[in-house]
């Protein structure tokens, strides 16, 4: 689960340079065991199977969150996914393997911005970022 958060990143666009730094420590001032940091991104924590709840909550209240600026909290056990937008309050929660349906939620991360009829709909999502 630790590579979690470093493929979340490259699955949503992030450069393997940008990506590498943040793996070796530079650039991910997360102050959450298990965090990565992305500015003004996402601040991402992979963590102990049944802790999923706890790490958000975690995520929300991490100052580095809040000093970054991150648009969304995310965290997961492998088992249990909970991701959050900060500005919205917006939530979902989902068994890890049911997570693709649920991409639309963080669509913005990568620079897509979609209405919530289409990011409500993972079929509408697909075809939207298939095109």
């Amino acid at each position: 689960m630790a590579e979690f958060p470093f493929t979340f990143l490259a699955a949503f666009g992030r450069k393997d340079a940008e990506i590498k730094r943040l793996r070796a420590g530079n650039n991910n001032a997360s102050d959450v065991p298990g965090g990565v940091l992305l500015r003004n991104n996402i601040h991402i924590a992979a963590c102990e199977p049944g802790s999923v709840g706890e790490t958000l909550k975690a995520l929300r209240t991490s100052l580095a969150t809040t000093k970054a600026k991150a648009k969304f909290i995310l965290a997961t056990d492998g088992q249990t996914l909970e991701a959050e937008e900060l500005i919205t309050g917006e939530t979902i929660t989902c068994d890890y393997p049911d997570f693709p349906n649920h991409f639309g939620f963080l669509l913005p991360l990568a620079g897509i911005s979609t209405i919530k009829e289409i990011k409500d709909n993972p079929i509408d999502v697909r075809a939207t970022t298939h095109s």
